[in-house]
């Protein structure tokens, strides 16, 4: 079946990202957005949220290179932000003192460009004392997927220009990294060097002091390959150059130079394969059997990497999973692997390390408790862990973990470094955890925040509650502390609900593979049994329950919009895929096929069954929509969010359109934009639905959202 032409789709003249006609119609919805929305509320609403995105107390997130810690910081003085560093003595203080290196407000006023943090790599000093000199830096114009990288000299505090030598990769998705200082790898999705779905296709070895253009080609791969990548590995005594050609979404070979030869790691393509020193890791998505052993889906299994590449040597198994649990992440350290497992949503940390030629395993941080997520501060040179613990009404809290204890038998060492203030008020709130029996008899589990009277009283009045969920590309959601929604829904005595559906992570690849493609149907059953499931229990009524999701979270949401209006009073959809018979040829698009299947085949008769944009039903009674998205995102196509919003309107549906016209897929480019679009989706939940009793009792207003969007797959 072809594509999709003007004639069959009337609204395709909305794909033009900032064709006029088009951009005019973005500014006459926007702007009825404002006359409806940007009342006294949202301005409240707002001007709390902003104040708690930038306040005091908050943790700044650090990474380890040599002495200093690095550190990216945005607040109410430089809502761009600063890249600055310190150093440990420093950072334990209350106030660290900070040496800022980039300011990127006034870049961006110099430069009339807004630019948003990417990131950064240094390159470790070439020999033993020398100062940490080279850098490349990451920076997006207005958010965008895209974007640009400069070297920086931390000596001298500024970009290298390209007169000098420095080097600079003109905007497109890609990336610089470091061999040597004289010498980066590059990739690029330029002309001519782009695949179907607009990554790189090629990768280059460039040399200081010559022309982009005659970089020296390392790797190429198929024009409807999803991308290729290239780094090199400075662990001293374990340098090691890596490529990885993505086949898809989920399928990739891995390459090592091996006597100046890619040599391929021989594993079937959907086992994700990484290094450690001179081990390689291997994390397979299906069962399959290696020399032998059997290795289950979401295992992990380490072996030597010189006898892998040989093909022989042995493999050992750190991890299994149960029907309940899962690998969540998987962290080095200088004599450890340290894994974070989920159990039913929640998560422990395990450590293996080898001794006397055998692994060796003990359960750490068991102190304490939450969502745990765990970095490595420098896997080089100890065994030391940043560990960061939050839940749904606790704050997060960072520690310093040194492991090397637990080598010898004794305990981790843990120090409580930084911890958040309270930004809401919890009390009288309570958690939850419940499950769902789906269509197929499924137990789905979901989280339940709210008043402790409604939790536990199902007797007691209906609150207006909102559900959260993304269900997809294995992307797991466990408990956080989110004051956003905090201050703007829970304050107010509404409930906060995240369902765990499959397509997720919460259960390992089986729970993501069993809602692929033709079994997409299974996160919406999933996802609405859960709704159901909230007014059984008398928390809300389908009156009083709204819907969140962003970007795959958008098509589940434009799902539950569609097939089960019946079940919301309001919907929200955010930066969302929605017309699936021409998402694959729109930007990213093609490189979820994995995910959803190709609509330019035979795939396209089931994948029309989750297409919200062509269930549109003229007889159907949909419940009030919300619909945001973003001018520069490059990832998803803003046509999907305008060409559903004019069909909306056509049928007469009560519909609010947003347009951001910077932030990317991550919908916003600063705190100030951020607090804008979410106050925006509040203030229409709050007109929709209704206010909780606290509110009505008196309680604070506040502003904010425990619904942040979660959208990486897509």
């Amino acid at each position: 079946m072809s594509a999709s032409t003007s004639s069959e789709d009337p609204h395709l003249w909305l794909e033009e990202v900032t064709g006029e006609s088009a951009l005019a119609w973005v500014h006459e919805r926007n702007a009825r957005a404002e006359q409806r929305l940007f009342i006294p509320e949202f301005h409240t609403l707002k001007d709390r949220l902003r104040e708690n995105l930038d306040a005091e107390g908050r943790i700044p997130q650090v990474v380890r290179r040599g002495e200093h810690l690095y550190n990216f910081w945005t607040d109410d003085q430089h809502p761009q932000g600063i890249w600055r560093r310190t150093t440990l003595e420093s950072y334990r203080s209350p106030e660290p003192e900070w040496e800022v290196l980039l300011d990127l407000d006034e870049l961006s006023a110099q430069e009339g460009v807004t630019w948003v943090w990417h990131g950064a790599q240094l390159l470790r000093p070439q020999q033993e004392g020398q100062p940490w000199r080279h850098a490349l830096i990451d920076l997006s114009p207005g958010g965008s997927d895209a974007d640009v990288t400069r070297e920086f000299d931390l000596l001298t505090g500024s970009f290298v220009p390209e007169s000098e030598g420095g080097f600079h990769r003109p905007e497109s998705k890609g990336t610089l990294s470091w061999i040597d200082e004289d010498t980066v790898y590059l990739s690029h999705s330029l002309e001519g060097n782009a695949t179907t779905s607009g990554y790189p296709r090629s990768a280059f070895r460039w040399r200081r002091g010559t022309p982009m253009e005659q970089a020296e080609q390392v790797i190429s791969v198929e024009e409807d390959d999803l991308s290729v990548g290239v780094g090199y590995s400075d662990t001293p005594g374990f340098e090691r150059h890596v490529a990885v050609r993505a086949l898809g979404f989920f399928s990739s070979e891995t390459y090592v130079l091996h006597q100046e030869e890619w040599a391929e790691v021989q594993v079937p393509d959907d086992v994700r394969v990484t290094f450690h020193r001179d081990l390689v890791l291997l994390n397979p998505r299906t069962d399959f059997t290696h020399r032998g052993l059997q290795i289950a889906a979401g295992s992990l299994v380490v072996g030597s990497v010189e006898e892998e590449l040989a093909g022989t040597g042995e493999l050992s198994v750190l991890f299994r999973p149960t029907e309940t649990s899962s690998l969540t992440s998987v962290t080095a350290t200088q004599n450890m692997i340290v894994l974070t497992v989920m159990e039913h949503v929640l998560e422990r940390v395990e450590a293996f390390w080898r001794q006397d030629g055998q692994w060796r395993s003990s359960a750490v941080l068991t102190g304490l408790t939450g969502s745990l997520k765990v970095a490595a501060v420098d896997a080089e040179e100890s065994d030391e862990l940043w560990v960061t613990c939050e839940d749904w009404l606790s704050p997060r809290t960072l520690h310093l973990a040194d492991l090397a204890p637990v080598l010898s038998g004794e305990s981790e060492e843990i120090e409580q470094l930084k911890q958040e203030p309270a930004l809401f008020d919890a009390a009288g709130l309570s958690v939850q955890q419940h499950f769902a029996r789906s269509q197929d008899g499924t137990q789905v589990p979901y989280f339940l925040v709210g008043p402790q009277e409604i939790l536990e009283d199902p007797a007691g009045p209906p609150r207006p509650t909102l559900l959260n969920g993304y269900g997809g590309f294995q992307v797991s959601w466990t408990p956080l502390y989110n004051h956003i929604a905090g201050t703007s829904w829970l304050e107010q005595g509404n409930v906060y609900a995240v369902a765990n559906i499959r397509g997720g992570g919460e259960y390992g690849p089986g729970w993501h593979q069993t809602a692929l493609k033709q079994n997409r149907h299974r996160a919406y059953e999933d996802f609405s049994a859960v709704a159901r499931d909230l007014v059984a229990r008398g928390v809300t009524t389908a009156e009083q329950l709204a819907c969140q999701g962003g970007s795959n979270g958008g098509l589940l949401t434009g799902n539950m919009l569609t097939q089960y209006p019946q079940l919301f009073g309001a919907v929200v959809i955010q930066v969302p895929l929605l017309d699936m018979r021409r998402f694959a040829q729109l930007l990213a698009g093609a490189s979820w096929r994995a995910e959803y299947g190709d609509p330019e085949t035979s795939d396209w008769e089931f994948i029309r069954t989750f297409s919200p944009y062509h269930l549109l039903d003229p007889d159907a009674d949909y419940p009030p929509v919300l619909l945001t998205t973003s001018t520069r995102d490059d990832r998803v196509h803003p046509g999907h969010a305008r060409k559903m919003a004019a069909a909306l309107e056509e049928l007469g549906a009560d519909v609010t359109y947003w347009e951001n016209t910077e932030g990317g897929h991550g919908g916003a480019a600063n705190p100030e934009q951020k607090a804008t679009m979410t106050s925006l989706m509040y203030t229409f939940l709050r007109e929709r639905l209704g206010e909780g009793t606290r509110a009505a009792a008196g309680s604070p207003a506040a502003a904010g959202s425990l619904g942040g969007e979660q959208s990486p797959g897509s």
